[in-house]
Parts: C-alpha cells; sequence; structure tokens
C-alpha cells in the first residue's frame, strides 16, 4: 500500500496541540493513519510544505441556491431591506442559476472546503449535490412570516424540496425555521413533529438585525412596515418582551444539536440562556456577511468567555464576495487580532463538524478520519491571516 506522508512548519490536527514540522501519514484512500512528530520519518520520504497544514475546512452556513445573485444586492442597506431585494430579485433562468450554483461549489471545493451547512428553500441545488463532490448537511428552511393560519400550508409548500432531496456522500437534511421574526409558534411544532426524535442539526437565524430584537421586546421596529410592505399583518402579534432568541429556545427541541446562525447582535444573557437551555447548542459566524448587510459585527469575546462552540459560515454570494472560509478567519482575525489561529482553525474546522454531525469523518487529523488536508501557505512565525495567504487543498476528503 502506498502511503503519503506531509509534513509543514506546522501541523495542526486540531484535536490535539499542533506540532511543529509534524507529519501527516495518510493511505491512498485519504485516511489518516498518523499524525507523528518531527523526526520519526526520514525526510526524504516527506512531501514538505511551508505554512501549516490543516484538516478540510467546514462552512456551516450557505445559501447556495443564491449565487447567481452575486452583486445584485448593495451593501450595507441593512437586513430588511436586504431580504426584500432577495425576495423581489432571486428569479433567473434556470440555466444561469444551474452554472453559477456549479461554480460557486468550485470555488468551495478549490478553496478547501469539504462540508457545507446548505440553505434550501428550492429544488435549484439539487442536481449539484447529487454529484457528491462536497458533504452536504442540506437545511429545507421553513416560514410563514408568524402567521399561524399558514403553518400547514407554509409547510407543505417546502415539503416537495424536502423530499426531493436525496443526500449523497454521507449528507443529510432537515426541515428547520428561517428565524424567529418569521415562524409561528404553530410552525415551529410542525416541524418538530415533522422531524421528530431522531438525531438532527437544526439550524436558525438569529439576532442579525436591531429590528429583531426590538420586535421581541417591545413590539417595535420596522418588521411591522416591512411586513405590510408583502401585504402581512402583524396585528396579531403580542411581544413577549425577551429577545428574540428566547421566542425561538421556547419553541425548539434541545435535545437536538441547534446551530443559531449570525447572532451579531447576541448579548452575554442571551448566550447563557441557550447554554443553561441545552449542551447542544453550537453558533455559526458569518463576518463578511455581517459587514455586507449591516455593518457590524458580533462581539466575539461574548462567545469566548461563555465557551461557546462557534463555528464560521460564508451565507450567500448575495451577501458576500466569496465563498471561503479562510476569508472568514481573515476577517475575524482583522478585526480581533487577538483571537489566536489555532482558535479561529477549531471553529472552522472540528466545531463545524461537530455541528453538522459529521465529526466522525471530518474536522480533523484523526487517525481513522478522512478529512481532507488543506496547505495554508502563513508565515509560521506569526500565524497571521495577511491578505495573500491562501489555502490550497491537498488531499481531498471524499
Amino acid at each position: 500500500m502506498a502511503f503519503r506522508k506531509l509534513s509543514a512548519d506546522w501541523v495542526f490536527p486540531v484535536s490535539s496541540p499542533p506540532l511543529r514540522h509534524g507529519v501527516v501519514v495518510l493511505d491512498e484512500q485519504g485516511h489518516v493513519l498518523e499524525v507523528a512528530p518531527e523526526g520519526a520519518y526520514d525526510r526524504s520520504e516527506l512531501q514538505q510544505f511551508s505554512g501549516a497544514l490543516v484538516p478540510g475546512f467546514v462552512n456551516t452556513h450557505c445559501h447556495l441556491e443564491l449565487s447567481h445573485m452575486k452583486g445584485v444586492a448593495p451593501t450595507g442597506t441593512g437586513l430588511l431591506r436586504f431580504i426584500g431585494t432577495v425576495v423581489r430579485q432571486r428569479q433567473a433562468e434556470e440555466e444561469r442559476i444551474a452554472a453559477a450554483i456549479e461554480a460557486a461549489e468550485d470555488d468551495m471545493l478549490a478553496s478547501g472546503i469539504v462540508a457545507v451547512g446548505d440553505i434550501s428553500n428550492k429544488t435549484d441545488t439539487l442536481s449539484q449535490k447529487s454529484r457528491g463532490r462536497i458533504r452536504y448537511y442540506t437545511f429545507v428552511e421553513c416560514f410563514d412570516f408568524l402567521q399561524e393560519e399558514r403553518a400547514e400550508t407554509a409547510l407543505n409548500g417546502f415539503r416537495p424540496a424536502y423530499d426531493q432531496l436525496q443526500p449523497v456522500a454521507g449528507g443529510r437534511k432537515a426541515l428547520v425555521p428561517h428565524a424567529p421574526y418569521s415562524v409561528s409558534p404553530a410552525l415551529f411544532g410542525l416541524l418538530r413533529a415533522a422531524m421528530g426524535p431522531g438525531e438532527h442539526t437544526i439550524s436558525i437565524h438569529n439576532q442579525e438585525t436591531p429590528h429583531e430584537d426590538a420586535l421581541f421586546l417591545h413590539g417595535t421596529g420596522a418588521f411591522r412596515e416591512f411586513f405590510s410592505d408583502f401585504g402581512l399583518s402583524l396585528d396579531h402579534f403580542r411581544h413577549p418582551g425577551h429577545t428574540a432568541i428566547h421566542y425561538a429556545l421556547r419553541h425548539l427541541d434541545p435535545s437536538q444539536r441547534t446551530l443559531f446562525v449570525h447572532n451579531t447582535l447576541t448579548g452575554s444573557e442571551d448566550v447563557r440562556a441557550a447554554h443553561s437551555w441545552s449542551d447542544r447548542v453550537y453558533w455559526a459566524t458569518c463576518p463578511n456577511a455581517n459587514l455586507y448587510i449591516e455593518n457590524r459585527l458580533p462581539n466575539y469575546a461574548t462567545f469566548l468567555d461563555a465557551g461557546a462552540r462557534m463555528t464560521i459560515g460564508t451565507d450567500s454570494l448575495t451577501s458576500n464576495w466569496q465563498l471561503s472560509v479562510l476569508d472568514e478567519m481573515r476577517t475575524i482575525q482583522r478585526y480581533n487580532s487577538w483571537i489566536p489561529f489555532g482558535t479561529l482553525l477549531r471553529w472552522a474546522t472540528l466545531n463545524g463538524a461537530e455541528a453538522l454531525g459529521f465529526d466522525q469523518e471530518l474536522g480533523s487529523l484523526d487517525p481513522g478520519k478522512r478529512p481532507g488536508v488543506v496547505h495554508i501557505d502563513l508565515d509560521p512565525d506569526t500565524l497571521q491571516l495577511g491578505p495573500d495567504v491562501k489555502a490550497n487543498p491537498v488531499i481531498p476528503a471524499l
């Protein structure tokens, strides 16, 4: 059997401390056999890299089906205007949508992404996903805009996308709620019943704009006008007097893995409440999209102080300039230089794999796993993700 032995200035297994001049040994299929210290093998046996070798990246939040809308939505408009743009302008020719989806997946593969938590409202991505090039957890996202009388109709409208999806390459699927401001208690209940007691990850957008908490705390903010523009009323809505995440926690299932996405306005009390509610909570941050839409970032210290399990997403090409987990890490480090590279890497790999239930095979360079291996050509002394640092896949995960 032919083994590959890879070495670099740094090897980051992620599940254990990094090794200076470590060696990763893999079999022909890309399974990790061993992570060895410097000197365990003769240098003549090694394929050597400058910088770092890391596991393949896990992108926990993406909207692949919106790839054809790159550049359509202007930056800095705020979430409500952004959503309006998506709703009104997402239609396009099937060929154009399919080509954009394929190109976006090509770019994710080229940047070292091996698994994706992907939001779907339609069936546009199903053909591309059937090729099995990336492992997907497809979240078929449902909403009734707090109109309880529409809950069952809404769920039935999204079921075709869910039923037609046949995950490949170890992928999974789930019916999930879109966001607190768009899902009524009735629809939350129908979704819980539809998914049942099995092992799932449930994704939900959370606290992405100040208007969201304003609605749930005081019944104020721009959501009433936003709903009215689409012919919907919130006259029946009685604000609970708590932030949006408390409303979500009241209706979600604490026995499932729950992935809260964006969390731009999430505070320390919100994080504590979620962690008290369940020990299976994960948080996805999409910094480039947060800057693109709302021109703000989450307070990462809030999450680190609470020991939160952070993950990294890219959101869509409608709200981002590229789909690169490395670039999301770069953005976080640019504005939060105090967060170590090793911490960001765990967010980008093992935490994401755990959040999607893919950690038995992905997320770390542990023997027996087949996580893919990515080379990052960063300065080995500073471990800073400067503008010219790139990620290049060396070993694919699939």
